[in-house]
């Protein structure tokens, strides 16, 4: 059985997703210019009503553009240098999230854990003060990358979680992460409503991957998925060099909802893609439902279809 989150549906959470330009390397750029350009993006989420806001993956990389040309184009050497500047980045949204009276998923910040290796982290920043965060566990071939020794650049996360988002339960799938059923059901049956996605994708096939991962996740689950990306061209990053995508609020295409299960994206120039997300009707669906996938969910159990068998030609 799913849990449910609270006992009445919550008010609609308004909610915006970026599609956050990383630039070419400016002259000057320190952590002082990428604060600015933070609060910038994230005043303009709160005049839009956003009361939770959605930063991409990889967001923390911007940050090597303050060190110099061996440091940034080296995606160890970035890793590195970075950690330096993880308190400051904590201070940061911690403030940005108190001042604005809104929830921020940072993106990502690719922590250390010893041993030169490092976790991409997503972290929630709540207006309270306090804050949270979940690891990407599934590793893409690009982070998989050996240094010495034959070990990983970047290790996987081991926990899962949820976490309280005015009155609604939220989860966190890093980018990759959104392509995998399992761990997001484990998201939903704690609770989770609405599915954040940090993503960061350099082709136009990643981005569909992703995309499609987030939609099936929706489907499935009969849960809103807030999807963020990167944008423009940054060569003096071997992480942050292409981007690709467009940032979205997704829905169940179901009765009473967007058909193509798009709630919002964005086009052209636009920074957010900005929607307010209707529990009351989300559930409200249930009862007309053409098909509820997160309610025949326990069918895969059954015993004679957990596995298949070859069989031979059926008379």
């Amino acid at each position: 059985m799913i849990a449910s989150a609270t006992d009445t549906a919550p008010s609609p959470l308004q909610v915006a997703a970026a599609r956050y330009r990383i630039e070419p390397r400016p002259a000057g750029f320190d952590f002082d210019g990428f604060a600015r350009k933070q609060a910038d993006w994230l005043g303009e989420a709160r005049r839009l009503g956003a009361r939770l806001a959605v930063l991409p993956e990889y967001l923390s990389l911007e940050l090597a553009a303050a060190f110099a040309p061996a440091v940034h184009a080296d995606l160890g050497a970035s890793l590195e240098a970075i950690q330096s500047l993880h308190a400051p980045w904590m201070r940061l949204f911690t403030r940005l999230a108190g001042e604005l009276d809104m929830h921020v998923v940072a993106g990502s910040f690719l922590l250390a854990t010893g041993d030169g290796r490092y976790r991409n982290r997503s972290y929630r920043f709540a207006p309270d003060g306090g804050h949270d965060w979940q690891d990407k566990l599934q590793l893409t071939g690009f982070e998989k990358q050996l240094v010495g020794d034959g070990i990983g650049l970047i290790e996987p996360g081991d926990a899962l979680g949820v976490y309280p988002v005015d009155g609604v339960r939220a989860g966190t799938a890093v980018c990759y992460d959104s392509e995998f059923p399992l761990p997001v059901r484990a998201q939903r049956e704690a609770g989770m409503r609405v599915l954040v996605v940090p993503s960061c994708t350099d082709t136009e096939a990643g981005a569909t991957r992703v995309r499609i991962g987030c939609l099936a996740r929706a489907l499935e689950n009969r849960c809103f998925v807030v999807q963020s990306v990167t944008a423009g061209e940054a060569p003096w990053s071997p992480a942050l060099d292409r981007n690709t995508g467009e940032a979205a609020v997704y829905a169940p295409m179901d009765v009473g909802l967007p058909a193509d299960g798009v709630l919002a994206t964005t086009r052209g120039d636009a920074r957010w893609a900005v929607a307010a997300l209707d529990f009351a009707a989300l559930d409200a669906t249930r009862a007309q439902a053409q098909v509820a996938n997160d309610r025949d969910w326990p069918g895969q159990h059954a015993p004679a279809i957990v596995r298949a068998k070859l069989v031979g030609t059926r008379p």
